[in-house]
């Protein structure tokens, strides 16, 4: 999978043309509404298997050909070198991966054989449906590349009717579904969902249904209600049937524990609590997991984070997800929202205390828009990334790209003279998560939330993985 960033002047004809690819793949693979309007800094996925190389120093042609199994009259072929002699580190070569044409009695388990793939890797990349009905004369893209397995959970807080058309649109790319939550009470009883349909849709799609709990709402941040319960045995108690209860009645398979604010005079009675969460769950069969801010050490203070502790989640709980954004939050100043200097900063610390295989990464898949100058009490406008390359066509801004951050932004003045800077999520910063999560070898990835269309997402999220399911 190739990302194409936009120049000025270029057509989508010409981009297609540039790479041999049909305008309509491109088209679906980013979900573009008008094929006639790009915006210059727009990040196009190229759906690829084939790959561009970044010349190193040191590198010959002989070498790359030889870590990529393609000859060097391929590469030179490919790239319309005359002098193999004349390359250079920074030069960006067309690497095509290896195609096999089906021959007659070939099946695709003798072919994944053949190559030393996959069967599974084989049949995601050249997506297909029956793996029993491949014909000779049939061209197979063979994968150059491993996808690691990881798990994929989505949060979803548009419940009812509303969340089954998302369900069923995304479900495919998911482990397990997070209807977002059911509030604890102060006497130890659960506040009602529509979570119905979602749970229907998921299970139907192959997808487990996670419980998620939580302690705060918009307009509360629900410490001092955690704090009642969390220091009261028969509360906690309670609570825990109470779960239980509707786990049982509506299906649910495990609990995500998102509890936040908690006062740090309650971190010892929190990690009580998820003790007694994980035995009353692993007695039942169903799994725990929690969700905790995002910390880049022990010592990290702030209500946020200090009742948070990784080290006890690690051991407690199945998998934990990081929340990892909302550094650039609604009510406060623009920044980027989940920038990938500030993630590694926490994972460089919860790696060291928490199983990697049990860390979920948190990505979230929306947008933001603050109106200039920011001032105290100000909201952030929150919409999809599909949005936001929309709404920079509407304005004619150009998208910039922070690469500290590995994010994409812009700036515009709409119609009534007010400056606007807008953070988004673009393929090129979906790349960069993705590349985290494989670099620190992480079990999974969080997405907060469903409902914001970001087809790019997806699109990436499939080559550079394999969901478990």
């Amino acid at each position: 999978m190739l990302i194409h960033v936009v120049k000025s002047g270029e057509s989508l004809w010409q981009i297609a043309n540039s790479y041999n690819v049909p305008m309509e793949s491109i088209i679906s693979a980013n979900g573009i509404y008008n094929p006639d309007v790009l915006v210059v800094g727009e990040a196009l996925v190229i759906p690829l298997e084939d790959i561009v190389y970044i010349v190193q120093p040191g590198d010959t042609l002989w070498k790359i050909a030889q870590e990529h199994g393609i000859s060097v009259q391929d590469i030179l072929n490919n790239n319309s070198i005359s002098n193999p002699d004349r390359i250079y580190p920074g030069l960006a070569l067309y690497i095509p991966v290896m195609r096999h044409r089906v021959q007659p009695g070939e099946t695709l388990w003798l072919i994944a054989q053949r190559y030393n793939v996959s069967l599974q890797n084989l049949i995601q990349v050249n997506r297909i449906e029956d793996p029993n009905r491949i014909v000779p004369g049939m061209l197979l893209i063979i994968p150059s590349k491993t996808r690691p397995v990881i798990s994929v959970n989505g949060y979803i807080y548009m419940l009812g009717q509303a969340a089954v058309p998302i369900v069923r649109k995304d479900g495919g790319y998911l482990t397990y579904l997070s209807p977002f939550a059911y509030l604890i009470k102060e006497d130890a009883s659960l506040q009602a969902i529509d979570d119905g349909p979602a749970l229907q849709t998921a299970v139907s799609q192959g997808v487990v249904p996670m419980m998620a709990v939580t302690n705060f709402t918009a307009t509360s941040r629900g410490e001092n209600l955690a704090s009642i319960l969390l220091n009261s045995p028969e509360k906690t108690g309670q609570l825990l049937d109470n779960i239980l209860e509707i786990m049982q009645q509506k299906g649910y398979k495990g609990l995500n524990i998102d509890f936040e604010n908690v006062l740090p005079n309650d971190r010892m009675a929190y990690n009580r609590f998820l003790e007694q969460a994980a035995a009353r769950m692993h007695a039942n069969g169903y799994f725990l997991s929690t969700a905790v801010a995002p910390k880049t050490g022990p010592e990290h203070s702030g209500l946020l984070y200090e009742a948070h502790d990784y080290p006890a989640h690690g051991r407690i709980a199945d998998f934990v997800i990081l929340m990892t954004y909302e550094w650039g939050y609604r009510k406060g100043p623009p920044q980027p929202i989940s920038p990938i200097n500030k993630i590694r900063e926490v994972l460089d610390y919860a790696v060291t205390v928490i199983p990697r295989d049990k860390i979920f990464l948190g990505f979230q898949i929306y947008a933001r828009d603050w109106t200039l100058p920011h001032r105290e009490g100000d909201e952030a406008e929150t919409f999809s990334p599909q949005e936001a390359v929309a709404r920079a066509a509407q304005y004619g801004a150009e998208i910039q790209y922070d690469y500290t951050a590995e994010s994409p932004f812009y700036r515009y003045t709409d119609a009534q003279g007010r400056a606007h800077e807008v953070w988004f999520e673009d393929a090129r910063s979906a790349q960069a998560k993705f590349n985290a999560v494989k670099d620190y070898h992480l079990g999974g990835i969080s997405y907060w939330a469903l409902g914001y269309p970001f087809p790019q997402n997806w699109v990436l999220l499939e080559d550079n993985f394999m969901v478990r399911r």
